[in-house]
C-alpha cells in the first residue's frame, strides 16, 4: 500500500487582492488580483504551472531521447466559460522548441507523453479532485 505524497502551500493575506504563497520549501509566489496587477493572478498561475509541468517533463525526455534542446518556450492560453465560476473550458499548450535533430513528430510525442503520462498538473485538471474544506 503507497502512501500519498501531500504537498503543502501556505497563502496569507496581504490587502485587497494580494496574496503571498509560500511552499514548504520557503520559496514565494506572489498572486494579486487586484487593480495595480503586481503578481498573477490566480488563473494564470494555474496556466503556469501546468506550462511549467509540461515544459520540464519535455526537457527531461528530449535529453534522454538524446535529442536536447537549444531552445524551448511554451505558449499557454486559456479560455474561460461566461458562468460563475469562470472555469477554464479550454487550454491550449502549445511548445516551440528547436535543437539539433529535433523533429515536429519528435516534440508532438514528447508533448503527448507529458500531457497523458508524467505532468501531475495536466492529471489533476483531468480528474475529479475531492476537494475538503475546513475553517478554525
Amino acid at each position: 500500500m503507497t502512501v500519498p505524497h501531500k504537498k503543502t502551500l501556505n497563502v496569507t493575506w496581504l490587502g485587497e487582492q494580494r496574496y503571498v504563497g509560500v511552499s514548504e520549501s520557503g520559496h514565494q509566489l506572489l498572486i494579486d488580483n487586484s487593480p495595480l496587477k503586481v503578481g498573477v493572478s490566480p488563473m494564470e498561475a494555474l496556466l503556469a504551472a501546468l506550462a511549467t509541468c509540461t515544459a520540464y517533463d519535455i526537457v527531461e525526455i528530449m535529453k534522454k531521447r538524446r535529442t536536447p534542446l537549444t531552445s524551448y518556450r511554451i505558449e499557454v492560453e486559456g479560455e474561460r466559460a461566461d458562468t460563475t465560476p469562470q472555469r477554464y473550458t479550454t487550454i491550449t499548450v502549445r511548445h516551440i522548441a528547436s535543437g539539433e535533430g529535433l523533429t515536429p513528430e519528435a516534440l508532438e510525442k514528447a508533448a503527448h507523453l507529458s500531457h497523458e503520462k508524467y505532468c501531475s498538473v495536466a492529471a489533476s485538471l483531468n480528474s475529479e479532485i475531492r476537494l475538503e474544506t475546513r475553517v478554525e
